[in-house]
């Protein structure tokens, strides 16, 4: 589990690309919302961030807005983030995911790769696979009857 410490924008802004249309491209600029947080196996603060891409896509940040054509659109999008931690969550603990030895220092909200995904990435590839073989073991079964049905004509008609 996690808690707030605290909520802050750091005076430094981050370029995005928006695209408004097949012509309608351009960059935008938004402001670096920080949420530190105490995670309970650790007393040192650590940087929340939504999941492994966001994280990977600016590591100084928490939050990175859906990119607006309007700085402003993108700073007030921001700001009610930062209102959204500091109020809403406050001092409630809420789940997070970190890994303590790879990446102290950041905690995710969400993972993006878990269980699931590797059960997933074995299990239809398994079942397609099954699925063949079951296909070439009945085609060889019904070949195997068809000829065996066949002998017993002949012999019939003999």
């Amino acid at each position: 589990n996690c808690t707030v410490l605290a909520v802050r924008q750091l005076g430094e802004r981050f370029a995005c690309s928006f695209s408004c249309g097949a012509a309608c491209r351009g960059t935008a600029r938004y402001p670096c919302l920080q949420v530190l947080v105490r995670t309970s196996r650790s007393a040192a603060p650590a940087l929340l961030h939504e999941d492994e891409r966001q994280l990977r896509a600016n590591p100084k940040c928490s939050y990175i807005p859906p990119c607006a054509r309007d700085d402003q659109e993108n700073s007030e999008n921001v700001t009610y983030k930062q209102k959204y931690w500091k109020e809403k969550v406050g001092s409630q603990p809420f789940t997070c995911y970190f890994n303590q030895h790879l990446r102290p220092d950041d905690v995710m909200l969400k993972r993006t790769h878990d269980e699931t995904v590797l059960l997933h990435c074995f299990l239809w590839p398994l079942v397609t696979f099954l699925v063949g073989v079951l296909i070439v073991v009945l085609t060889a079964c019904a070949r195997s009857l068809a000829a065996r049905a066949e002998a017993i004509k002949k012999k019939k008609h003999l």
